[in-house]
């Protein structure tokens, strides 16, 4: 039943209060959009959204995905309303401890979907995870899927983001209708109006781009109400609700003027007077804020009931299912387990000498007939970046057809990479995505939230170096390599490596690397890989040792006089390299490291006796030379990297004029002794 306009109102005015004074008590945030959005978020979840407020995880829930990660006051105070935030962690706002963290972060069981902040990335978690629930739908039957909805919450700056055109794309190309986005188009910004850097018709470009576009008051309830009805009525295409809100809503300067739609209400305290003002205009106490009206509370505790029985009748629909279906309701349940998926790797066929590419995309193959709930990507690229090894054992999503397991992104990688990342956040599916190394720069941020939030998802990176050749140096990735390896040295916040990343030596490290990519549910991992071919590793190389992170290769000699380490394509160089040394009557160890942070959580007795002091050593790279510096320590001996960006030729050409020959080895290593 239709709760009344007064109750919703002064609910939302509940949390403009909650909102402004978290804000207030904390000496910093952003109160004026709180105060704007209150009034959608209060009706969405008094009234639409679907969830358990006892079983937080359920699969089915409908979910919501909030972008501008500053309005977190809004969502922590609404949040406080439906029991999932006491008053007194909202008054512990940015503190040390507090879960009333300065933009949200994830946490499902707080009823919290996803860690915001960077805008535009929020609202593109919500169409991965529309994709997600689209795909879940129609590989386990499970009607509870075909009922999600997925709500995201977009501000004038997400809009502005390049990351929405591609959102927005893919969206309408999927004819995503599970998808319900609101924007809070309240016309300020942090340090602007909004009229001074975009004059476009927002709603006629998302029409243009295939939405169906309702357009409101953006804090009138029951244009609110109507337009979600609406909505959620819309078949065939996403929905996007333009609701024209006010920027500090109900605020009052200390004169008692109006405060609203005031630039200095977005990222500042109201301070002073002006608060005081305020909450007097909103209801509430200056003196003691943090509190939930009577009425308020009532319209809560009706929710929690009425959500009981939806919950209950969806329970007993997917009990009936489970029923008629055990076998998929077994799957089901272990894919949203977060355990890895088993699978027998025997099956991979790798050929002799070939592209880790190439050797990438049989180990795909494998996965598409393996792995069935997951999802591979790329950003066009798919028979280039050799995702096509997936792809050729299924058939990409269409609107209407979520049949497949493969999602072409277009020309979109930061998109692409979001995508991913909500799918992820949905749970039931394990998503990857390729794309060119060098192009890994537009996917940087997303991978960053990626390891925020410890999601595995599986980042593939092809034309790993300078030998991209003719294509030039804008196709070479030379400092890439050296930008992502840092996130192995950087702690998530659970003391793990933020990102596994791996780069393996021939086709059959390739393999392994693949393994430990799957085997990782606990971060992203990135996998590197080669354009061209390259030589095997020597015949007895035990690749199991690749889990280690770095291990000696076959046919290295006993109490060596130098150790020549390197990662991906340049092992075989040292392989060669290592012959014409041997002549010379040297004893050469060669190490492989496809990820240093594999690694350097090994014993360090281990790390020791791959490594040991005091002993000669020599690093190879096709990137900066700081790639291998913690392996190979100044003091012991020397690295050749490049220094430059790349140039355009045959890579054989590049590996001569750049110094990447088993003769170049042979000198700079005789200059150690």
């Amino acid at each position: 039943m239709a709760n009344p306009i007064s109750v919703l109102n002064h609910a939302a005015d509940n949390i403009r209060i909650l909102a402004a004074s978290s804000v207030e008590k904390a000496k910093s945030g952003h109160p004026g959009g709180a105060m704007g959005g209150a009034d959608f978020i209060n009706v969405l979840y008094s009234e639409y959204l679907k969830y358990d407020p006892k079983n937080p995880e359920w699969v089915g829930r409908d979910r919501f995905y909030l972008d501008p990660g500053h309005m977190a006051p809004m969502l922590y105070s609404q949040l406080c309303l439906a029991g999932k935030f006491s008053l007194e962690e909202l008054a512990q706002l940015r503190q040390w401890g507090s879960p009333t963290t300065g933009h949200p972060e994830f946490e499902v069981a707080r009823g919290i979907e996803n860690t915001s902040g960077p805008l535009g990335q929020g609202h593109v978690f919500a169409v991965g995870a529309a994709i997600a629930a689209k795909f879940l739908a129609a590989h386990t039957g499970n009607p509870t899927f075909a009922k999600e909805t997925i709500y995201a919450y977009i501000s004038d700056g997400g809009i502005q983001e390049e990351i929405s055109q591609g959102g927005a794309r893919i969206a309408a190309t999927l004819g995503l209708d599970n998808l319900i986005m609101f924007y809070d188009s309240n016309d300020i910004q942090l340090s602007t109006e909004t009229k001074d850097v975009m004059t476009e018709d927002t709603a006629a470009k998302y029409r243009a781009l295939g939405w169906e576009v309702i357009e409101i008051v953006g804090n009138d309830a029951a244009q609110i109400r109507q337009a979600l009805d609406a909505a959620l009525k819309v078949e065939g295409k996403p929905t996007l609700i333009i609701g024209k809100c006010i920027m500090g809503k109900g605020a009052l300067k200390a004169d008692g003027s109006s405060y609203e739609a005031n630039c200095k209400t977005h990222g500042a305290p109201l301070g002073g007077d002006a608060f005081v003002n305020t909450i007097k205009n909103l209801g509430g106490d200056p003196e003691n804020p943090f509190q939930i009206f009577d009425d308020v509370k009532e319209l809560y505790a009706n929710r929690a009931k009425e959500l009981e029985a939806i919950c209950a009748e969806r329970y007993a629909e997917e009990a009936a299912w489970a029923a008629a279906n055990p076998e998929k309701a077994a799957a089901q349940a272990d894919w949203f387990s977060n355990k890895a998926p088993k699978i027998d790797w025997s099956k991979c066929v790798q050929k002799d000498n070939d592209a880790t590419r190439s050797a990438s995309a049989a180990c795909l193959s494998v996965l598409a007939e393996q792995v069935p709930n997951m999802i591979c990507a790329s950003a066009d690229l798919s028979n280039s970046d050799k995702t096509d090894g997936f792809l050729n054992k299924t058939k990409a999503f269409t609107a209407g057809d979520f049949s497949g397991a493969f999602f072409q992104a277009g020309v979109a990688e930061l998109t692409m990479a979001c995508c991913c990342i909500g799918m992820a956040l949905h749970g039931g599916v394990i998503p990857a995505c390729g794309t060119f190394f060098v192009f890994s720069d537009y996917m940087k941020p997303a991978v960053r939230m990626a390891a925020l939030m410890e999601l595995p998802v599986k980042f593939i990176w092809t034309h790993d170096a300078f030998r991209v050749g003719e294509d030039g140096p804008t196709h070479e990735p030379v400092e890439q390599e050296a930008q992502i390896r840092l996130m192995e040295k950087l702690k998530n916040h659970s003391g793990k490596p933020s990102v596994l990343v791996l780069r393996p030596a021939d086709a059959q490290e390739t393999t392994a690397s693949w393994a430990l990519a799957m085997d990782n549910m606990a971060t992203p991992s990135a996998l590197i890989l080669s354009r061209q071919n390259i030589n095997n590793l020597p015949a007895g190389n035990d690749y199991c040792q690749a889990a280690k992170g770095g291990y000696i290769v076959a046919g290295s000699d006993e109490n060596p006089d130098v150790i020549l380490v390197a990662t991906g394509s340049e092992v075989s160089t040292l392989v060669a390299g290592a012959e014409l040394l041997r002549k010379d009557g040297k004893k050469v160890r060669i190490v492989s490291v496809p990820s240093e942070g594999l690694f350097r959580q090994q014993p360090k007795e281990y790390q020791q006796s791959v490594l040991p002091q005091g002993v000669k050593k020599f690093g190879l790279t096709a990137g900066l030379p700081v790639n291998l510096l913690g392996l190979v320590p100044e003091a012991e001996g020397t690295i050749w990297g490049l220094e430059s960006f790349g140039f355009s030729a045959p890579y054989k050409v590049l590996d001569e004029k750049l110094g990447y020959t088993a003769e170049n080895v042979y000198a700079q290593v005789n200059k150690l002794f």
